[in-house]
């Protein structure tokens, strides 16, 4: 066990621990998009960003150790976190009223959490074709925010092989889909790969609007009191 320091408080944990599991367990709250507990660190949408001595760093990709000064509320971070949602919005499509993930997108919950209104930036509204090739699975990809949960983590079964890719860069850069081995998925496989997508790009074609409003994941419990408790996007 060490001790840190997260906002002037002092903590006890075990050395190692990624930081934002830490700061979930005593109550300080660190948006994040791409991370979830147990799995491999990707570090690729920074909203979970924080200071750590004298450098800015994303938060999920760092092991605390013993005497780590840590920064989280301060003014210029949750500006700074603010913003990177704010570029995300405007980056991609995201008409929430009409998406089926509204309720239980964590981009959605995010934006509400850190009291995003509207983005500072100017709407590009990148256009970006949908792929219906699989047989289960639909691909809204003008929501992607490229995190890259699917890429990493749902692969197929036999083989190992990625079932989702990232092809292109910048503004072509765009999620695709292997349609062969997404055929080969279980429903089961198919229901956890949109469960993994924070957003409403990977859909499930055999359901829909299934959650009615004022029962969906976060109309019952904020983003903020999931990560607190320990519960998984």
């Amino acid at each position: 066990m060490i001790q840190l320091s997260i906002d002037g408080r002092n903590i006890n944990a075990r050395e190692g621990t990624p930081l934002v599991d830490v700061a979930h367990e005593n109550g300080v709250y660190i948006p994040t998009l791409c991370y979830q507990k147990g799995k491999p660190c990707l570090g690729t949408c920074r909203v979970c960003t924080v200071k750590v001595g004298s450098a800015v760093v994303a938060g999920c990709t760092v092991p605390v150790a013993h005497g780590m000064q840590v920064e989280v509320n301060t003014p210029e971070l949750v500006d700074m976190r603010k913003s990177l949602i704010e570029s995300l919005f405007a980056e991609g499509t995201h008409n929430c009223p009409s998406c089926e993930k509204s309720g239980r997108c964590d981009l959605q919950a995010v934006g509400i959490e850190l009291g995003m209104m509207v983005s500072r930036f100017e709407y590009r509204f990148t256009p970006r074709d949908k792929d219906y090739s699989a047989q289960r699975i639909m691909l809204e990809r003008d929501r992607c925010i490229f995190c890259q949960r699917c890429v990493e983590w749902v692969r197929d079964e036999e083989t190992g092989q990625k079932i989702f890719s990232i092809q292109g860069r910048g503004a072509q850069a765009r999620i695709e889909i292997n349609a062969e081995l997404a055929d080969k998925m279980s429903a089961e496989q198919v229901r956890e790969a949109a469960r993994l997508c924070p957003v409403g790009t990977i859909i499930d074609k055999s359901l829909g609007y299934n959650e009615p409003i004022g029962q969906r994941k976060y109309d019952l419990k904020s983003v903020r009191e999931h990560a607190l408790a320990g519960e998984q996007p």
